[in-house]
């Protein structure tokens, strides 16, 4: 482990796949890069590993297809619910046709070794507290250093002096608290459980997920392991997402709203799961790594940016509300963010004016289909009719996994932004306000 400079260009906090990737392009871009992680590598990071065609473009970007693709390839999402199964190819187009997943515990500590090679500095075990400020400008960053095993004195405070400030410390974001974020719950959040699993499907080239997701205690799995037809059906989903390691990354995410508050247990609600679905994905023993997270979706947050500093990825509310992804965005946003600082010397409009534009439609729209389907009884009603239109569902894979860019230029990319710009012009809060 490197030891915390004096000063440097740019410090990085967090070493996700946001920070990682920001890190990586501003040293390629020439500057001293300093990036930080509160956690020792390599850690693990509660998730759904889910790399979705977006995430493969980054990663590309970044020059590791060929150590993705020595992982598990899958062809798309098979998505089960209301009697039906469907298997819904990745759609292409200007993004790859592929996805994969990948265990956080590698992926980060692979993007940042990325980043090291890249000429970062790097150093763990060192939790960013503070900043302190010249001006309306952070000149430094303030850090608790751990003790040594066994040294029972105050940890220690070590100040790094820097020109730029990279926030990428996950969802909570505490140093962008110190900075002023705030989040707002009035749009949907997310409240997920992610767990590990033994399966004879571990190589299956699919991805699944359940939208029939069912409350726990009110059903149960049937005699032959099959998912109950009784209790309530919650606004979420539930996943299996193949590992190729003889395990495979289970979860169960419920929608939520200030107004509508979740209200079941994420941790008994995968376990009851995993019951359901145990004799067709072949699950083997009990559940392990058990871990839950609160998402906060949609751009709902405000202040992501000061004169000299950037909240990216989880830490701006990077998350789409509709299926929860965070990995592609947090590498988009990092590679924008080294794109941003080297053309702006101010960055306080011009970044959350640069995330409006990339997101403000689709994070919009997003947010308020997915804030419909928090209406109690809604997602049972509209569920069974949803799932027995293919094309329908199709549609909705490409735009839920918002697998629409900028290129896209065919109907279903024109209805998509045409949705998202009226959806923006509604809101009472835009994305990043």
């Amino acid at each position: 482990m490197s030891s915390l400079p004096v000063r440097t260009d740019v410090v990085v906090v967090g070493a996700g796949p946001a920070g990682s990737a920001a890190a990586a392009w501003l040293a390629r871009a020439g500057h001293d890069v300093l990036l930080t992680d509160a956690a020792v590598f390599p850690r693990d990071k509660t998730c759904g590993d889910g790399l979705t065609p977006r995430a493969v473009a980054e990663l590309s970007r970044l020059g590791l297809t060929d150590w993705l693709r020595a992982h598990p390839v899958n062809r798309g999402l098979r998505t089960h619910g209301f009697g039906q199964v469907l298997e819904l190819p990745w759609p292409g187009g200007s993004l790859p046709d592929w996805g994969s997943a990948v265990a956080r515990t590698e992926l980060d500590d692979h993007l940042r070794t990325t980043a090291i090679k890249a000429g970062v500095t790097a150093v763990d075990g060192v939790r960013a507290i503070d900043v302190r400020r010249a001006g309306s400008q952070v000149a430094a960053v303030v850090f608790r250093v751990a003790n040594a095993p066994g040294d029972a004195s105050e940890p220690r405070l070590v100040e790094v002096a820097c020109d730029r400030l990279v926030v990428a410390d996950g969802v909570r974001s505490p140093l962008g608290k110190v900075l002023g974020r705030e989040w707002h719950r009035e749009t949907v959040y997310g409240v997920a459980g992610r767990s590990y699993v033994a399966s004879d499907r571990s190589d299956d080239p699919w991805i699944s997920s359940h939208l029939e997701l069912r409350a726990p205690g009110e059903g149960g799995a049937g005699a032959d392991g099959t998912a109950a037809r009784r209790g309530t059906v919650l606004s979420g989903y539930g996943w299996v997402f193949p590992l190729g390691s003889g395990e495979v990354n289970l979860g169960a995410g419920t929608l939520a709203t200030a107004r509508r508050p979740a209200e079941v247990a994420i941790k008994p609600l995968m376990r009851t799961y995993a019951e359901q679905i145990r004799t067709e994905f072949g699950l083997l023993g009990p559940l392990r790594a058990q871990a839950s997270a609160l998402l906060p979706m949609g751009g709902a947050v405000s202040q992501v940016a000061g004169p000299n500093w950037a909240l990216i990825g989880d830490a701006a509310a990077c998350v789409n509300p509709l299926n929860g992804e965070g990995i592609d965005y947090g590498l988009e946003t990092g590679r924008l963010v080294a794109e941003t600082m080297g053309q702006h010397r101010d960055l306080a409009d011009v970044w959350p004016a640069l995330l409006r534009d990339h997101y403000g439609e689709s994070f919009s729209i997003a947010r308020r289909l997915a804030g419909i389907v928090t209406v109690p009884r809604l997602l049972a009603a509209l569920g069974p009719a949803g799932m027995r239109s293919e094309v329908l569902m199709t549609l909705a894979l490409r735009w839920m996994g918002n697998l629409v860019t900028d290129e896209d230029r065919d109907r279903a990319a024109r209805v998509w932004r045409w949705a998202g710009r009226r959806s923006l012009a509604l809101d009472h809060r835009p994305p990043f306000t």
